[in-house]
Parts: C-alpha cells; structure tokens; sequence
C-alpha cells in the first residue's frame, strides 16, 4: 500500500514560457506542497517556473531544498532564500542528489533540461535503481507531443508497456492532487 510521501522533486523550465497559466500553476503546486507538509526538491534557481514554484512553497511555510550547479548560480540566480541551497559541480551530481532526497518525481512544463532530468529518472526507474513514482503533469497539453513520441517507440518495441505504465500523467494539478489524496499519498 502507498503511504504519504514526505517530498518531491519538480523538475521544470528555467523559463516561465509565453502562457501566464504556466506560472499560475507552477505557484500553485508550490503552495499545495506547502499545505500537506511535502519538501520540496528542485534545480534551486530563482527564475522560471522553477521561481515560481519556489515561491509557492516558501510564501506558504513550505520547506524548500534547491539544488544547483555552481555555474548556474549567476545565470539561473540562485534562489538563498530555501531552508537548503545545495551548490554542486555538476548536473549528473545535482540529478543524483535531487533522486536521494526526493520520495516522488514530477515534470511541469520545461525546456531540454527538464527533460534531461525526468529521462534519466525515468531510466533509472527502467533499470531499477528505485521504485519511487514519476509523474508528468500535462498542464495545457504541453506534453502531448512527447507522449504520441512515446506511444511510437512503445508500438516500435523501444519501450516495453511495464515501463510506460509507469509513469503517471494528470491533465491538471487538481487531478493529481484527487487522486493521491484518494490514494492517501498526499
């Protein structure tokens, strides 16, 4: 049986993109994880929808780990204001340290990067480093595209549907939030 987790990496765009629902939602996830007392994990810049769900979690009492590549200090402008600002040298020591302190994974709208964070999640889950779930939430269809992709390379025999199933996509933040709270995950 599932039980409550206790934090979760987010994994989104250094960017806000053109949509000003991107933010909003962003923000909102940040404030839902603040409520239920769930840490949460992310790439520790102050911009971006990566600022945004930041400050979600911190203007609602929430407990924020960021963890960022030195050389991402300046030009994502580190956020000082978490409980925990972890600076390493890398990007494979920040996805790691980010893995280690995270109980669940979920992407939100992003760039390469957040993709380059979830895909590796998403095959260490496929080679069994860990079990924790990885969400995607589909806000706005934006990663519609990428699912029809991935749909394609299961249909291929790339990608085995135990997998697939693994990921779990949600439409909106109030789906997600639904149905852990059912699931008493949340």
């Amino acid at each position: 049986m599932a039980q409550k987790i206790k934090s979760l990496a987010v994994f989104c765009g250094a960017r806000v993109g053109h949509s000003p629902h991107f933010s909003q939602m962003a923000f909102q996830l940040g404030r839902m994880l603040a409520q239920n007392n769930i840490r949460l994990i992310y790439g520790g810049g102050r911009v971006g929808l990566m600022g945004e769900v930041a400050q979600g979690c911190l203007q609602n009492g929430g407990y924020v780990i960021g963890v960022i590549p030195e050389s991402l200090m300046t030009r994502e402008l580190g956020l000082k204001d978490c409980q925990e600002l972890h600076i390493v040298k890398s990007m494979h020591e920040r996805k790691a340290l980010m893995e280690q302190h995270s109980e669940a994974f979920m992407a939100i709208p992003g760039g390469f990067g957040t993709l380059d964070e979830i895909f590796e999640i998403i095959t260490w889950r496929q080679l069994q480093f860990h079990q924790k779930p990885i969400i995607f939430l589909n806000h706005q269809q934006y990663f519609s595209s990428l699912f029809d992709f991935c749909r394609q390379m299961n249909a291929e025999g790339f990608i085995s549907q135990e997998d697939w199933n693994t990921i779990e996509v949600y439409t909106e933040l109030n789906e997600w939030i639904q149905k852990w709270t059912k699931l008493k995950r949340l």
